[in-house]
C-alpha cells in the first residue's frame, strides 16, 4: 500500500477546461490556446507554498508510520532468523504481535492518506478557483475563444503547437495577481528574477513525500 504522498505535481488535480462564452455568435473568436493546469497550479507560488505546508503538517504522521513499519520489519526479521530456535509459544506471540502491528499500520496509513489527499484537494480547489479567473481575464484580453487543458485525460489532445501554450504566462500572471503587497517602510525589493516565459524554463515542482510500502 502506498504511503501518503503529496502529488502537487499534484496528482489528484481536477480537470479544468476553460471555454469563454461570447456575447453573440458573431463575436466568437477563432483563437485557441492550451494550458497544463496541473503544472500551472503546482508551480505557482501558492501551489509550492501549499506543498510545503502540507509536507510540514503531515511530517510527524509520516515519521510515526515509518517507525511502525520499521518495527514490523524487525519482527519479520526476527521470525526469519530465529525460526529454528524459537519455541512454538514464542513464535506464535511474535506472529500475533506482527499481525496486530500490521493491521494498525494499515489503518493508520489509510487514514493518513485520506487526510493528506483531502488537504491537498482543498488547496488545489482554492488555487484553481483563483487561477480560472486569471485564465479567463487573460484569454478575453488576448482574444482567445477557447482554452483547452491538455493535462486532463478527459480532454486528450493529439497535437498542439507549443506556441499555443499559455501555461508559463498564466503562472506569471497568477503570481503577480496574488502577490502580497510589500509592507510600508520596507526596503526596496530586489530586482525580480526572469520569469519562466522569458527563460524558457519552468520552476521545479514542490517535492513529494517518499512512498512507503506496506510490509
Amino acid at each position: 500500500m502506498r504511503h501518503f504522498a503529496l502529488v502537487i505535481a499534484l496528482g489528484i488535480l481536477p480537470a479544468f477546461s476553460v471555454g469563454l462564452r461570447a456575447q453573440t455568435p458573431q463575436s466568437v473568436s477563432q483563437k485557441v490556446a492550451i494550458i497544463d493546469i496541473q503544472r500551472a497550479i503546482a508551480q505557482s507560488n501558492d501551489g509550492q507554498q501549499a506543498a510545503k505546508e502540507i509536507q510540514t503538517r503531515f511530517g510527524p504522521k509520516r515519521a510515526e508510520l515509518e517507525k511502525a513499519q520499521q518495527e514490523i520489519t524487525a519482527l519479520e526479521e526476527q521470525l526469519r532468523t530465529q525460526q529454528t530456535t524459537l519455541s512454538d509459544d514464542a513464535r506464535n506471540r511474535l506472529l500475533r504481535t506482527r499481525d496486530d502491528k500490521t493491521r494498525a499500520f494499515t489503518r493508520a496509513n489509510e487514514d493518513a492518506t485520506a487526510e493528506w489527499q483531502q488537504a491537498e484537494q482543498d488547496a488545489i480547489n482554492v488555487i484553481g478557483r483563483k487561477m480560472i479567473n486569471v485564465i479567463t481575464d487573460y484569454s478575453q484580453k488576448s482574444g482567445f475563444g477557447l482554452v483547452v487543458d491538455v493535462s486532463s485525460p478527459q480532454t486528450p489532445v493529439l497535437y498542439a503547437d507549443e506556441t499555443l501554450n499559455i501555461t508559463d504566462k498564466i503562472i506569471e500572471l497568477y503570481n503577480q495577481t496574488t502577490a502580497k503587497p510589500a509592507a510600508s517602510g520596507s526596503a526596496p525589493a530586489a530586482p525580480a528574477a526572469a520569469t519562466p516565459a522569458a527563460t524558457g524554463t519552468s520552476p521545479a515542482p514542490a517535492g513529494s513525500a517518499p512512498p512507503a510500502s506496506t510490509p
